[in-house]
């Protein structure tokens, strides 16, 4: 369990978070209504935290949080002399004889994050008494949200997949009815293939390599966040990818994105 608590001119606040052995996150914030200290805070989240576990009948628990002066004084390293803490230690001592086995440890701040981040939302936002909201969910993302704009290729195989295979072999996809073979022969006329490669001749005879949905990601993000770190318009951004010589059937949609 890791508890923190946040006292500043927006309010008060406190956060835990149960995690349990295979990884799962249990986070918890209340607001405080009432005047506090940094210790009472930090003792309130403390509190929390230790009656939740108790009431999801958490029987052996590792406790961590940034406050010395929390930690060793539950601990008993640390003598207990404000009064306004001291019916605080004595509930705590309370609780901890409800587990079979409990540590509690000292962390550095930049170690407990989470717990800092739940108690300075507890501050910030808006409660109504009573609320509840659904647990936080977190994600990593390593590239941008216009990025995944781009479609995958359902079937494994790149948009170009049936031009290609016409060109090299005059052969249709199965099932292709007459206007789809029609619209093949048509759009065949406008590219070259070169080994695996299939280029696509633009209006200046120029030729542009086809690319399938993976490689156009990374063009576009090359396109925002790379040399040229453009950000025009789509159509302007678009171009910009062709002068590059690359090619693909939505780029200019997805470049607006």
């Amino acid at each position: 369990m890791y508890f923190d608590g946040a006292v500043n001119l927006s309010g008060n606040g406190i956060g835990a978070v149960l995690v349990s052995p295979d990884g799962k996150h249990f986070p918890i914030v209340i607001k405080l209504r009432f005047e506090c200290t940094n210790n009472v805070a930090e003792y309130e989240a403390c509190v929390m935290g230790l009656q939740a576990a108790i009431e999801t009948k958490v029987r052996k628990l590792e406790v961590y949080g940034d406050s010395a002066l929390i930690i060793y004084q539950v601990k008993g390293e640390w003598q207990t002399k404000d009064p306004k803490l001291i019916p605080y230690q004595k509930y705590l001592l309370e609780l901890i004889k409800k587990f079979e086995e409990i540590s509690f440890t000292h962390l550095s701040r930049d170690k407990n994050q989470f717990a800092d981040a739940l108690a300075t939302l507890a501050v910030m936002a808006q409660m109504e008494e009573g609320q509840t909201t659904q647990v936080l969910r977190i994600k990593v993302r390593s590239e941008p949200a216009y990025c995944f704009m781009i479609e995958e290729e359902t079937d494994g195989k790149p948009w170009y997949h049936d031009i290609q295979v016409y060109i090299k072999t005059r052969e249709f996809p199965p099932g292709a009815c007459k206007n789809e073979r029609r619209m093949i022969r048509r759009l065949a006329l406008g590219y070259f293939p070169s080994g695996k490669i299939l280029y696509k001749r633009s209006s200046n005879g120029e030729l542009l390599r086809c690319v399938d949905a993976k490689e156009a990601r990374r063009s576009l993000f090359e396109t925002h966040e790379g040399n040229c770190a453009t950000h025009a318009n789509g159509h302007m951004m678009a171009k910009q990818i062709m002068r590059w010589g690359y090619f693909w059937t939505t780029m200019e949609k997805d470049c607006i994105e």
